[in-house]
C-alpha cells in the first residue's frame, strides 16, 4: 500500500520539517527522491542519511526551478511525482504586516508553487504524474490571527482544484492535489507559537502551545509524519481516482 516503487519525485523545500519526513517516507516507500532547498548545508546532510539527492533551490525563480527539474531527469530519467512544499509563515496582521512582509508571502507561497507547476509540466506531462501541494486548513477556513498567510494558502487551494480541471480538460493525465494540515510540531509551528504568544500580548509560548492544543478534539498535536504520509499516500497509485482533492490532516481542528 502507497508504494511508490520506480517513481521520481522531487520536493521543494524539503531539508527538514515536514518536507524532510516526506522526502525520507518517499524512499522509503520506494522512490527516487531529490531535494530542492536553500539550506544547503541541512539538505545536503538530510539528503545523505536517507538516501536522496540535495540541489540547491530558489523557489522564487523560474531559472532555478527549470535547472533543478532538469537534473532531476538528466539523473534519473523522468519525474513523475512533485511535492510543492515550501513556504514560509508570517503571523501578523494586515495592519503590522508590511509590504515587504507581504511580498515575502506571495513569492514563497504563491509563486514559489506556479513556478514549480510550470517547470515540472514537460516533465509530468510524459509520465502523467502528480502534483501534491502543501496548503493548509488556514486555506480552508479564516484564520483572526493570520489573514495574510491564509490568503495565501487559499490560493494554493484553488490553484490546486483549477490546475486539475486544467489538466484534465487538456487531457494530460496529470493529477493534482493539495494536503491541509493543522498546526505540526516543526520549526515553522514553534514560530507559529511564538507570534501566538506575541498577538496576545504575552511571550508565554507554553500556554500557547497549549490553547492550539485544546483546538484539537484528537488531543496531541501533529507530528511530520503525520502529514508525510497523506503526501505519499496522494502520490502514489492507491489515490489514482484523487484530484482536485484537499486531504485534511488536522486533529480534527476544522470539525469544529
Amino acid at each position: 500500500m502507497n508504494r511508490l516503487d520506480g517513481k521520481v519525485a522531487f520536493l521543494s523545500g524539503a531539508a527538514r520539517g515536514i518536507g524532510g519526513a516526506t522526502a525520507k517516507r518517499m524512499v522509503e516507500a520506494g522512490a527516487k527522491v531529490v531535494i530542492g532547498d536553500v539550506l544547503d548545508e541541512v539538505g545536503t546532510k538530510h539528503a545523505r542519511e536517507i538516501g536522496a539527492t540535495y540541489l540547491h533551490l530558489d523557489v522564487t525563480q523560474e531559472a532555478s526551478w527549470v535547472a533543478a527539474l532538469d537534473a532531476t531527469v538528466k539523473a534519473h530519467g523522468k519525474l513523475d511525482v512533485l511535492v510543492n512544499n515550501a513556504g514560509i509563515f508570517n503571523g501578523k496582521g494586515v495592519e503590522e504586516a508590511s509590504l515587504d512582509d507581504w511580498h515575502k508571502l506571495v513569492a514563497v507561497n504563491l509563486t514559489g508553487v506556479v513556478l514549480g507547476t510550470r517547470a515540472a509540466l514537460p516533465h509530468l506531462k510524459k509520465t502523467k504524474g502528480n502534483i501534491v501541494n502543501l496548503a493548509s486548513i488556514a486555506g480552508l477556513v479564516g484564520s483572526q490571527l493570520d489573514p495574510l498567510y491564509s490568503l495565501t494558502k487559499g490560493g494554493v487551494t484553488l490553484f490546486t482544484k483549477s490546475t486539475a480541471l486544467e489538466f484534465g480538460r487538456k487531457g494530460y493525465g496529470i493529477r493534482v492535489n493539495s494536503i491541509h494540515p493543522g498546526l505540526i510540531e516543526t520549526d515553522m509551528g514553534q514560530k507559529t507559537f511564538v507570534m501566538r504568544a506575541q498577538q496576545v500580548g504575552t511571550n508565554d509560548t507554553e500556554q500557547a502551545r497549549k490553547t492550539t492544543l485544546g483546538l484539537h478534539p484528537i488531543g496531541r498535536l501533529g507530528v511530520a509524519e503525520d502529514i508525510a504520509k497523506g503526501i505519499v499516500f496522494l502520490a502514489s497509485d492507491d489515490a489514482s481516482f484523487m484530484t482536485g482533492a484537499g486531504l485534511v490532516v488536522d486533529g480534527g481542528w476544522t470539525a469544529h
